[in-house]
């Protein structure tokens, strides 16, 4: 068994995966953070056909069971069905493409992966964090502005990071965001989302950010920024999340993702139809939006089991 390269920053990427990534990109419409995936992955099946001494046009299925054994030893079935559909995606492209006679991975299993139901925040956790920010800086405001936003969008972390200031009406409520596959969708947002995004967009609140000059193209539209005055980063965004949700005793319960299921739940629990709520998340398939009412049952079975007087009775 070949050992897994230490050093997936390495070596040059081939000129197939190259591309490859520039066909998602110009044909599919991917974006630079799906295609930046890709490409560490694809580089690092490389990086392991080098050490085979295998090349991208002659590698055989049974040297990709090989890395699939072997990427399973180290790594989730989650992030090694990832890996895998990436591999296959490559390689179904360079036998269309004449780059190989055939797909090596045509008659490989996929990696089954366990299904776990997401753990919304309940409604009083959700107050929790929200309430956290208890200042009135600039900062205060904008992590007031951006938890209250994703609660009430159910917006990817991506997708908020990516707006801009004219993305926004706050007189109607309306945000356009540009999701996955560069698909536009409009998402409606309540009062509160409105009340916070004032106090962060007027006086006192985002241009106590705004630096004297702009570093980057495109961050002087950005509607949330950071400290240093550049567009927030999805890091970041993860930093101010797990920061207020520390404060509130939500360690490793609060994150960009958990967030979205919340809101989708809490829109379901309340009666929403479930296309509605598809198409809100911008979900290509409404069998991606039905694990959320896995989620909603099993609040309504819990709600049951503690309300009715005989749920639990032994008599």
């Amino acid at each position: 068994m070949s050992p897994l390269p230490a050093d997936d920053s390495a070596g040059e990427t081939p000129i197939e995966v190259e591309e490859f990534l520039t066909w998602l990109a110009a044909e599919r419409g991917r974006r630079p953070n799906t295609l930046a995936a890709y490409r560490r992955d694809l580089h690092s099946y490389c990086l392991w056909l080098d050490a085979t001494g295998v090349s991208l046009g002659d590698v055989r299925s049974d040297a990709i069971e090989v890395w699939v054994s072997e990427q399973r030893s180290v790594a989730a079935a989650s992030t090694v069905a990832r890996r895998l559909a990436a591999v296959r995606m490559l390689h179904r492209y360079m036998a269309v493409e004449g780059h190989r006679p055939n797909d090596p991975t045509a008659e490989l299993s996929g990696i089954r992966v366990p299904s776990g139901i997401p753990k919304p925040l309940t409604l009083d956790e959700v107050d929790r964090l929200l309430a956290a920010p208890i200042s009135d800086d600039a900062a205060a405001r904008r992590d007031r502005a951006l938890m209250e936003f994703m609660y009430a969008t159910g917006a990817r972390a991506a997708e908020v990071c990516g707006l801009n200031l004219a993305d926004i009406d706050r007189t109607r409520g309306l945000v356009r965001v540009l999701g996955k596959g560069a698909k536009e969708r409009i998402i409606p947002f309540g009062t509160a989302a409105t009340r916070q995004l004032d106090a962060w967009l007027e006086p006192g609140g985002r241009d106590e950010l705004v630096p004297d000059r702009w570093r980057r193209r495109g961050d002087a539209e950005a509607v949330f920024l950071n400290t240093r005055g550049g567009r927030l980063s999805r890091q970041g965004l993860w930093h101010v999340l797990t920061t207020h949700a520390h404060t509130v005793g939500l360690d490793g319960h609060v994150s960009p993702h958990v967030l979205r299921h919340t809101c989708a739940t809490h829109l379901l629990d309340g009666g929403m139809d479930l296309r509605i709520v598809q198409e809100l998340l911008g979900h290509a398939s409404i069998s991606t939006t039905q694990v959320y009412t896995k989620v909603s049952q099993e609040r309504l079975f819990e709600v049951y089991a503690t309300a009715h007087p005989r749920a639990r009775s032994t008599q």
